[in-house]
């Protein structure tokens, strides 16, 4: 700020003690008044804080401001401000503030966009660290190059035998074992091209054939340490090997592709793809591209629309040749997405959550479900083998439960919306953010509108999804800045997905859906939501960036845990963090109780 606004600010301020427990603000006061900056000791509060004692939720220390939101917005505060211990506070009046963020740009931004500025550092800082690998891919470890686990076999078979099973596996190198287990040798289709042109028997054992002692390198070893030795020996294959166990096969049509992906490229070969083992590939470059993105300084936002976008592409790809080969129409049913891909926010780490809708009444159309759901079975199979696990759910397009005709899919609908039991908000929480990969949308967009409708017009269900989120409280500590837990095997961690990016997705879904905006993805329910219910923009902006930063930590994650060869999970520890991410987690977990306590309100929880 600049010192005409500094002096204004310093004039305009007064100084006001409130002792440990004292009352600051409550929602009964009405409109907010001041402008507080804490000089001194904390304040404390939460929505449900009561005039007698209570549990509190947070806490605000030196140098920290409130309410800014109930200022902007120019209503009452959603929660109960006290004193944690004596406390001083510098008060500016409502007025006053007013004219600040009228007179002062720098003040406003801060006040409107704080949190939308710290992001632009982050993200720079973000692209930073990745650009390096982005414009070098040879950079990259071995590990993110490896598409599968290694096909080996003994070397007394046949070469017939080995060929037979690269061709089943499709890949074009073996590894030759020795009765004890040892690496010997590999074998590859260059390798038979060669020796055919030579006195080349079939059924000789394949050691006869084999290239003995081939080049290992660990996993951590960068692609550019294979290119060197292919080489420098001229050969086309590398083992990549960490102490006795054998990752994979690194080829040089691998290291060459590393320069080609790009979403074009992507998108032009799944368009192209004639096999499941071709879409394997490309599925594999879609995660790597994530990495290129993140270099260029991507968005969350639009960079998981564009892996959505592709995987979506993948999934159509796969259901059309599934439908070839088993001599049906792909017009005669809708694929579903449910979950991550319905909203268009898939990670890099996303299993299957998908079903059909098909055209007809259930009672006419058994033979036919039964085809679709032999198909279903093939489809998602498929699926899984180009990196999307099945779900453990079973919620899938292979169960015959989610194989369902129009009125079939309204009906389950309709009894999840009137029983509001434990099961129906948890499959609400999945099922409501469908939408359609391909084939019948008209059926589709029909069931959208009518669930928009159905669910608007039954306050009391919505009330009770709202009960359900709430359960979930942001993992804000009061006297550290997180709430951490063990998570699986990693201590000292918070749930990225469960206790951070859902709890934006449950409040945008219930928001949305009261306010009847038939939208899937949560960014574009928050901007809706601002419309119709008449929230201050820069209110569900905050949100929205705060989301979006979590969603970015996630994919950040995944990336790392990729390329590190690790199954890729969402438990961050936030010690971790540089000074400013985890000061952005911070910030963002508060917008998302700033969000829950949107819904206490509209709800009087």
């Amino acid at each position: 700020m600049d010192d005409r606004d500094l002096g204004f600010l310093a004039s305009r301020l007064s100084l006001a003690y409130y002792p440990a427990q004292s009352l600051i603000l409550a929602p009964s006061q009405g409109v907010a008044r001041q402008f507080f900056i804490i000089k001194q000791g904390a304040v404390v509060g939460a929505a449900d804080f009561d005039a007698s004692a209570g549990n509190p939720r947070w806490r605000l220390g030196a140098g920290e401001c409130f309410p800014l939101g109930a200022l902007i917005g120019e209503r009452s505060v959603t929660s109960h401000y006290r004193a944690g211990e004596d406390t001083f506070c510098y008060q500016l009046p409502a007025e006053d503030f007013h004219r600040l963020l009228k007179s002062s740009a720098v003040f406003h931004e801060f006040c409107t966009r704080r949190l939308a500025a710290l992001l632009v550092i982050s993200r720079e800082n973000t692209q930073c660290d990745y650009s390096l690998a982005a414009r070098q891919p040879l950079d990259l470890s071995l590990a993110t190059l490896i598409r599968q686990p290694p096909v080996a076999c003994s070397g007394a078979i046949s070469a017939q035998e080995a060929v037979r099973k690269m061709r089943e596996a499709r890949v074009g190198s073996i590894l030759i074992l020795s009765p004890a287990g040892e690496l010997d040798g590999i074998f590859t289709l260059r390798d038979l091209r060669d020796r055919v042109a030579e006195d080349f028997d079939a059924r000789q054992p394949v050691a006869s054939y084999m290239s003995p002692q081939p080049v290992c390198l660990p996993s951590s070893a960068a692609a550019f340490e294979a290119a060197l030795a292919m080489a420098r020996h001229g050969f086309h294959h590398v083992v990549i090997r960490d102490g006795d166990a054998i990752r994979g096969v690194v080829s040089e049509s691998d290291l060459f592709a590393l320069q080609k992906v790009g979403v074009t490229r992507i998108h032009a070969g799944i368009r192209a793809a004639e096999t499941v083992s071709r879409l394997q590939e490309l599925a594999s470059d879609i995660r790597f591209l994530t990495h290129s993105l993140l270099a260029q300084g991507v968005g969350a936002e639009h960079m998981t629309h564009l892996i959505s976008a592709l995987n979506d592409q993948l999934t159509a790809r796969v259901v059309d040749l599934e439908c070839a080969a088993a001599d049906l129409s792909p017009g005669g049913f809708a694929w579903l997405a449910f979950g991550s891909q319905g909203r268009h926010e898939q990670m890099l780490a996303t299993d299957q959550d998908n079903g059909i809708l098909f055209a007809g009444e259930s009672g006419e159309a058994t033979r036919d479900r039964e085809k679709l759901r032999r198909l279903a079975a093939s489809i998602n199979e498929r699926l899984s083998e180009c990196g999307f696990p099945l779900c453990k759910g079973e919620i899938m397009a292979r169960n015959p439960r989610w194989c369902l005709s129009l009125s079939d899919w309204q009906n389950a609908f309709s009894a999840w919306i009137d029983r509001g039991d434990p099961q129906s908000l948890l499959n609400s929480a999945i099922f409501f953010d469908f939408r359609a990969i391909g084939g019948d949308v008209n059926a589709v967009q029909r069931l959208r509108d009518w669930l928009t409708a159905a669910a608007r017009g039954n306050p009391r269900f919505l009330k009770q999804m709202a009960m359900n989120a709430l359960a979930n409280a942001p993992p804000l500590a009061m006297l550290r800045d997180f709430d951490v837990a063990l998570h699986g095997s990693v201590a000292d961690s918070i749930d990225l997905k469960l206790n951070g990016a859902m709890l934006f997705v449950e409040a945008a879904r219930i928001l949305s859906l009261a306010a009847g905006i038939p939208r899937t993805g949560t960014v574009d329910r928050l901007r809706g939501i601002s419309e119709v219910l008449g929230i201050a923009g820069a209110e569900t902006e905050a949100w929205i960036e705060a989301f979006l930063f979590i969603q970015t930590l996630r994919l950040r994650r995944h990336q790392t845990q990729i390329e590190r060869n690790l199954a890729p999970d969402n438990f961050l520890v936030p010690a971790t963090l540089n000074d400013l991410d985890r000061r952005i987690l911070k910030e963002a977990l508060r917008q998302a109780r700033k969000l829950q306590n949107r819904l206490k309100l509209d709800y009087q929880l």
